[in-house]
């Protein structure tokens, strides 16, 4: 039987390791810095609040002024469990992101996948951008990520037009 109190045992012992704590803050810190990065480096963009999410991902919104005219916006996101940066383009509510996905479906979508519409998923495109990362060396990390949302919102420019 699935029952919660076996959960959180399990959850207490894991806690009481430490190791969690640790990672779960080196993560957050890393998200906080990342976001700060990326505000400093592309100062036109809108950078958004930081979700921390429930251990399952956490992210923040970070757009350019074109998509946000759209009420489109660009997500980095860290996925705990796959341990996996990735980046989302989303829209502002459900209506706009089945319209936009109905758009670049009549387009060429290059390395990138479209994503389905279906309860549950939020990105019209979703792209991993760094898998397995190097949190021991966070400025290659921010650095590395801020390469991929310039890459991934120019490429999203493009099919947009």
């Amino acid at each position: 039987m699935d029952l919660l109190n076996d959960h959180v045992s399990e959850y207490t012992w894991q806690l009481q390791k430490g190791h969690i704590q640790k990672a779960y803050k080196g993560i957050m810190t890393i998200m906080t810095d990342l976001r700060a990065y990326l505000a400093l480096t592309y100062p036109d963009y809108v950078a958004g609040a930081l979700y921390f999410g429930y251990m399952d991902m956490t992210y923040f919104s970070f757009t350019p002024p074109d998509l946000k005219k759209l009420n489109l916006k660009i997500a980095v996101i860290y996925l705990h469990e796959e341990n996996r940066f990735e980046i989302w383009l989303a829209g502002g509510n459900r209506k706009i992101q089945a319209d936009y996905i109905a758009l670049i479906s009549k387009k060429d979508t290059g390395k990138y996948t479209l994503s389905q519409i279906q309860p549950g998923v939020d990105a019209i495109i979703a792209a991993p951008i760094i898998e397995k990362p190097d949190f021991d060396d966070p400025a290659d990390l921010k650095r590395q990520i801020g390469i991929a949302v310039k890459e991934f919102t120019a490429d999203i420019a493009g099919m947009l037009e």
